[in-house]
């Protein structure tokens, strides 16, 4: 297992850490680059799956584009030099001020969801002399059949404009004098595993092309998002998500027009599998019919089990002792600080390493200071 190479200097550090395998990252780039770019399709990186610098560095030198959620976002990808022309800005609530933001940075596009927002961001680039660039992202009503939390493409979520209100969008759009409309965009969730949603999403995007071709627009650009399952079950085993048959699937489904530019929002697939979580264990504490590994990490270090009954890989990188059942949970003052139950793992002490897999999408990134614990140090293969 590579992450028995770094145990020596894992002792030395204080735990718990971020672990990045920065050749992971770098194996999973130019996997996905490459069957990218076979199709002629373009990517921006879902900065709010990981935000670390050292990874957004080497994922802006990859040449992808930025997916930015935040105004503070939209002002890191810039400072990181992402092209301005390659950053798309997303989100149900986009403030005056993160506008203005995105407005001066002079991004690619806006990805608009509501009625009100085309106004209020038309309003504004008028006030700076400016014209933006805007993608419709359309609530597909598609249900992803994922986690109820990363769910965002049916018609009751909040995210997106629905088939009902598109004559009023238009209607909006006409008197919009600093709006150019770009594009359609759509998202129908996160850690999407079942094939048949895209290939669902493609014919439901065929069907809202024939729609505003018959109202005379002309579409230069399709967003469809992202999404795409990363293996949590067998992380060592299947480090990469099912690029080739993804994107086989859209370039077979989906009905591109002549000169038409194809867009994706890639962040999990990229980046889960190079991030471990790195603790210490505590104490192991006799329970009523279980026993209990108490970590030095907690949900604030990674937030996903407690938030969304998330499951991650959990190794023992320290024994190799007989078979035992745990529940492996943190220390901070909440029962849902419970990273799994029921876990089996070699015979676990005081001092044992363990390793929580897949932590390198929405660990770091979520972090905080909940019971005024400290944040972990992130640390890279290349430095150790």
């Amino acid at each position: 297992m590579r992450l028995t190479r770094f145990i020596n200097a894992f002792e030395r550090l204080e735990t718990p850490l971020y672990f990045y395998d920065l050749d992971i990252l770098d194996q999973t780039l130019r996997l996905y680059t490459k069957i990218l770019r076979k199709y002629g399709y373009t990517a921006h990186y879902a900065m709010k799956a990981n935000a670390n610098p050292r990874i957004l560095e080497v994922i802006q030198r990859t040449g992808l584009g930025a997916d930015c959620v935040s105004g503070n976002e939209v002002q890191l990808a810039l400072d990181m030099g992402f092209d301005p022309q390659e950053i798309v800005y997303a989100g149900v609530g986009k403030s005056d001020k993160e506008i203005r933001t995105a407005l001066q940075g002079g991004i690619f596009s806006f990805n608009c969801e509501s009625v009100p927002e085309i106004k209020i961001i038309n309003d504004l680039a008028a006030q700076m002399a400016k014209t933006a660039q805007v993608s419709l992202r359309l609530n597909p009503n598609i249900d992803a059949h994922t986690n109820k939390h990363i769910n965002t493409g049916r018609s009751k979520d909040k995210f997106g404009i629905s088939e009902w209100m598109f004559n009023e969008v238009l209607e909006v759009f006409q008197s919009c004098q600093n709006i150019k409309l770009k594009g359609i965009h759509v998202h129908v969730g996160s850690q999407v595993s079942d094939m048949n949603v895209f290939e669902n999403l493609c014919k439901k995007v065929n069907d809202f092309q024939v729609w505003f071709e018959q109202k005379g627009i002309k579409l230069e650009h399709i967003n469809l998002g992202g999404g795409l399952a990363v293996d949590y079950e067998n992380p060592l085993e299947n480090l990469f998500s099912p690029f080739e048959t993804y994107f086989e699937l859209i370039n077979k489904n989906l009905e591109v027009r002549k000169g038409q530019k194809v867009h994706f929002e890639p962040g999990r697939s990229l980046v889960a599998q190079c991030g471990f979580l790195i603790s210490r264990v505590l104490y192991v504490k006799i329970g009523k019919g279980k026993k209990f590994v108490i970590l030095d990490a907690g949900m604030n270090d990674l937030v996903r089990p407690a938030l969304y009954g998330a499951r991650h890989k959990i190794l023992n990188i320290s024994s190799a002792g007989a078979p035992v059942v745990y529940d492996v949970v943190g220390p901070v003052c909440e029962s849902s600080d419970t990273f799994a139950r029921s876990v089996t793992l070699p015979e676990t002490r005081r001092g044992n390493l363990i390793a929580i897999c897949s932590a390198g999408a929405y660990g770091q990134t979520m972090a905080m200071r909940y019971n005024q614990r400290d944040l972990a140090q992130a640390y890279y293969s290349t430095d150790l």
